[in-house]
């Protein structure tokens, strides 16, 4: 079931029409152009239409093709017409990690880096690449956490408050914390 199919389908006035008469009974072309005051050949034409978005189907009897609803369509809510069938958070996340990486490379030459970025959303990638050098359920010291740092950047103070501005690091008396 293609949804984007089915709603284009139903935006036209002749085959809501159409449907509505289906609704009432199964019917033949010849049936449905009368009631409707259409051509056979327009009748055929939209429903082809809905058979293509498998809104209708048809069956041969005698000498007529009788078209009938599918039910199922129709018993389905708005709600399961519309939900995508991709999973949509796992392609925002896969988009999400695609841009983290190309911040982190941007910024990041031979695990140094070049210099801190300006914007909030990639100082905090940068921030949180770095805060995984140090291990959660440990506490250290001002000193020990400025030469981690200096590992990564001369401005260890900056990099240091940002841990804390970011909410990436606890300070309690001196004592530095991973959150």
């Amino acid at each position: 079931m293609n949804s984007l199919e089915i709603f284009k389908c139903l935006a036209d006035n002749s085959r809501l029409r159409i449907i509505n008469s289906l609704m009432i009974e199964p019917m033949y072309v010849e049936l449905l152009a009368e009631r409707l005051e259409l051509s056979p050949s327009t009748i055929s034409f939209h429903l082809k239409k809905l058979m293509d978005a498998n809104i209708v189907s048809s069956k041969k009897e005698q000498y007529y093709t009788v078209y009938t609803l599918n039910e199922k369509i129709f018993s389905m809510n708005l709600r399961d017409l519309v939900k995508d069938d991709k999973n949509e958070e796992e392609v925002l996340n896969q988009r999400e990690e695609q841009y983290r990486e190309k911040v982190i490379e941007t910024f990041f030459k031979y695990d140094k880096l070049k210099s801190i970025p300006v914007q909030n959303k990639k100082k905090q990638i940068i921030l949180e690449k770095i805060v995984e050098s140090f291990e959660r359920d440990r506490t250290y010291t001002e000193k020990e956490v400025n030469l981690i740092i200096a590992d990564f950047h001369d401005d260890f103070c900056t990099i240091r408050r940002d841990f804390i501005g970011f909410g990436l690091m606890e300070r309690e008396d001196g004592i530095y914390k991973r959150v």
